[in-house]
């Protein structure tokens, strides 16, 4: 993440936001009728639809490569997330975006917490587009991981893994990130914990986005969404 200094600039369709929040309090960053405050680099997948954030791919319009809707409201670095998502097609896969950065071209980098339709993926964290000493998914589905400095993965099992409610049914997800630990919670489960101190690697500030995955024609839900900024200590 550190080390790819050229993702660093965000496109200009990107740079206007909404304010930042106050901390330590949930707030909404979603109204619920309008996509006002958040922006992509290709705004014809996204719509709101159902009082939720909507993205979809069809074959009459493809989607070719992953494409992000940024927070408009500035970088996130201690935080709680809260969420509601449902998701039907192309394996059900998409994610939330944190911590990240938004290449020229559009494409997020940086940390994710992921959405499958099961196994280790679903509430896992992955590092987006970005090559590191190991696998794109730092820590899976019912893992706690640690990272040390020089890459060292250890991975020990949690209580519990997320699973997805029936198709159609809203999920809940729960993404809290202080300082290098971040913790994933799906439908109240605890499913993923990870400790990263990868030394150039790991980022404790960046953009907050929902994705669309790339592929097979999909169609991806977000609303409820509230955000808490935790004060630095």
């Amino acid at each position: 993440m550190k080390a790819l200094s050229f993702v660093l600039l965000i496109p200009a369709v990107l740079l206007a936001h909404a304010g930042p929040l106050p901390a330590g309090e949930f707030r909404s960053i979603f109204d619920g009728e309008t996509l006002d405050g958040w922006k992509a680099l290709d705004m014809s997948y996204w719509s709101v639809e159902d009082g939720a954030i909507t993205a979809e791919s069809t074959p009459q319009h493809p989607c070719t490569s992953n494409q992000f809707l940024v927070w408009q409201g500035g970088d996130v670095a201690d935080f709680e997330l809260k969420l509601k998502f449902r998701v039907t097609g192309n394996g059900c896969n998409s994610g939330v975006q944190f911590r990240s950065r938004i290449r020229p071209d559009g494409l997020a980098v940086g940390y994710q917490a992921d959405i499958y339709q099961s196994g280790p993926y679903l509430g896992g964290v992955c590092d987006e587009l970005h090559s590191r000493n190991g696998p794109e998914l730092l820590t899976a589905n019912g893992k706690r991981t640690v990272i040390d400095a020089s890459g060292k993965r250890t991975a020990t099992d949690l209580e519990g893994q997320a699973t997805m409610r029936p198709p159609g049914e809203w999920n809940d997800y729960h993404i809290t990130a202080c300082g290098q630990h971040i913790v994933l919670r799906i439908n109240g489960v605890t499913c993923s914990e990870l400790i990263d101190r990868e030394e150039g690697h790991y980022d404790l500030k960046g953009i907050l986005g929902l994705q669309l995955r790339s592929g097979d024609p999909m169609k991806v839900q977000f609303k409820d969404i509230s955000l808490k900024q935790i004060p630095a200590e």
